[in-house]
């Protein structure tokens, strides 16, 4: 039963492990939405200042008080949802990391192989006119 037991373990760490990915990125797209209809409202809110100023005018106030209540509003839900997501993956990092100490760790290579220097001079068909 010992042997059927660690496979169970295996497959609900694994489970476990899929769960949490779908999980970031499920939250991962939904601040990107969410930093995308910011966007597109400050953007509204510029375009409609822009417009007034165009016409020799100001924007109304009723108008700038709407535009810069919804950019408020989604800007507050795009912060919210970005700093869950940072939370999501500290989290993450700190159980993987708790997760390596705890497993053996293979030696390391006694001399791993370095990345070249980047080149001193541009390549001889770069040229800065064009």
């Amino acid at each position: 039963m010992a042997l059927w037991d660690k496979v169970k373990q295996g497959i609900d760490k694994a489970g476990k492990a899929a769960q949490d990915v779908f999980d970031e990125g499920k939250l991962r797209i939904d601040a990107y939405r969410a930093r995308e209809q910011a966007d597109k409202a400050a953007e509204a809110l510029g375009y409609a200042m822009f417009r007034a100023l165009e016409a020799g005018g100001e924007l109304d106030a009723e108008a700038r008080t709407r535009l810069m209540d919804a950019l408020r509003q989604r800007d507050i839900e795009a912060r919210k949802l970005e700093t869950d997501l940072a939370n999501a993956k500290e989290a993450a990092t700190a159980a993987g990391g708790a997760q390596e100490a705890a497993a053996p760790s293979s030696p390391a290579p006694e001399s791993a192989p370095q990345p070249a220097p980047p080149p001193s001079e541009p390549p001889p068909s770069w040229s800065p006119q064009g």
